[in-house]
């Protein structure tokens, strides 16, 4: 099965009342970890890049090439999209062309009119090649690529005015933030978020920042139109903890433990592991 839009699988996932995950890849192992998750679950993925993680991957030519080899050697069978995530205006246009099926275009920190002007044009641009298309309203709170946000709430009738693009999926800053939630977090924003879904006529919605949101917040985050759900900060603190606990535990001095294979192998087991629940948690395993 080919890589595919993301537009199907998130329309399924709002009119089911389920969440599909969208998970940061950040190398081999993380995609390699994340569809053996999503092919284990019988679950609808989207590999998430960011263009930070882009370019670390020595571009996104090259993670194209390196995710659908993988997920063909892999012989996956679910639906797997790959999404830009947090894209600027270059960087839509630049993955669109080198051939991801799904791209986020991040205008939120421009003035609204040129958000929407610039939602426009890559709107009309991925369309025409089938690819589909995110793009975002107020602020995720914390850092992404060196764009910072106090976490602004979303207006309800801007995020009205984006929808009316054609927008295939939206995000709106319900109070939702990147990185760790700090102790004196004040939790989503769920007035807001109903107004939203109601001023977009129900246009599918995305949560960022989906690390540590309490699992009562998420669900009913769903239930209020939330159809896609992003996660890095939790699989990146799985991994570093299992591969912490394999050395700690003095397994790389053992034997060939050092082996890069072997010394990876718990970080990329948790984080299949992690993936596996989050999915059940979203309600879109056995939804492929």
């Amino acid at each position: 099965m080919a890589l595919v839009s993301a537009k199907e699988m998130i329309e399924k996932a709002h009119e089911g009342h389920y969440a599909v995950g969208a998970f940061n890849i950040n190398n081999m192992e993380w995609i390699k970890s994340i569809l053996a998750a999503a092919e284990e679950a019988k679950s609808p993925v989207m590999l998430g890049v960011s263009e930070g993680a882009g370019k670390y991957m020595a571009g996104f030519k090259n993670v194209v090439a390196m995710v659908r080899e993988i997920h063909d050697s892999m012989g996956i069978t679910v639906p797997v999209a790959l999404h830009l995530d947090h894209g600027s205006f270059e960087g839509a246009k630049a993955c669109i062309e080198a051939g991801f099926t799904s791209v986020m275009f991040d205008g939120s920190h421009y003035d609204f009119e040129e958000n929407v002007a610039k939602s426009k044009e890559i709107l009309e641009l991925a369309h025409s090649k089938g690819i589909s298309v995110e793009c975002e309203v107020g602020g995720i709170g914390g850092e992404e690529d060196g764009v910072a946000s106090m976490g602004e709430l979303a207006d309800p009738q801007e995020c009205a005015n984006i929808a009316a693009l054609g927008v295939d999926f939206l995000a709106a800053g319900i109070g939702n933030i990147h990185g760790k939630y700090p102790a004196d977090w004040q939790g989503l924003n769920f007035d807001r978020l109903a107004e939203i879904q109601a001023s977009t006529n129900g246009k599918p919605l995305v949560l960022h920042g989906g690390s540590g949101i309490p699992a009562d917040q998420v669900a009913k985050a769903i239930s209020l139109g939330v159809s896609k759900i992003n996660v890095n900060t939790e699989l990146q603190l799985v991994f570093a903890a299992a591969t912490r606990k394999y050395i700690e535990e003095g397994k790389d001095l053992a034997g060939k433990g050092y082996d890069p294979r072997k010394l990876l192998k718990p970080g990329a087991d948790a984080i299949t592991k992690k993936v596996i629940e989050m999915m059940n948690q979203f309600g879109s395993a056995n939804k492929a």
